[in-house]
């Protein structure tokens, strides 16, 4: 599946404090995981897929919380889609933090400014298969925000840029 070409996009959510007890703690913790099996779905109603791995925390947080949204990366954000694919990285607020964004109006979830498009999403249903989750959400809102710029994707292991 190496040899497939895929879109690099970045899913977020937001989900309660880690530390309830730290005055210093936001409200909600934005959450981020960079993906590429993400595709549309359905135009009538609007559905979209993302494939998480059973488990990683992202598939965790969907599945207590419904609201979801996808930044659609392009080739200037390949910085973002590599922080977001570390393991064992460093929390989520501090990959957030020199990052442009927006809060999406449906969901409150960071919408990374510069991207080709962003969907705000609520999860419909969740398919277990094999080792991965997939989770088929109905597209709450969408825009392009930006139109300057090509895709990023994903080939053979690394980041890529058309032509």
């Amino acid at each position: 599946m190496s040899r497939l070409a895929a879109g690099v996009v970045l899913v977020t959510a937001q989900e309660p404090p880690l530390d309830p007890d730290d005055p210093e703690a936001p409200g909600m913790e934005d959450v981020g995981m960079t993906a590429t099996a993400f595709m549309s779905v359905s135009l009538d109603p609007p559905l979209v897929l993302v494939s998480l791995r059973t488990g990683a925390r992202m598939d965790d947080l969907l599945d207590e919380q419904p609201l979801w949204a996808v930044s659609v990366l392009a080739e200037s954000q390949r910085h973002i889609a590599g922080r977001f694919a570390m393991k064992g990285r460093i929390s989520d607020r501090l990959l957030f933090e020199d990052i442009p964004y927006v809060r999406g109006e449906a969901t409150g979830a960071p919408l990374v400014g510069g991207a080709l498009a962003t969907l705000e999403c609520r999860t419909e249903q969740r398919v277990t298969a094999g080792d991965h989750t997939l989770v088929i959400g109905r597209v709450l809102t969408a825009r392009v925000p930006s139109a300057e710029g090509g895709p990023l994707l994903y080939f053979r292991g690394r980041y890529r840029q058309l032509g």
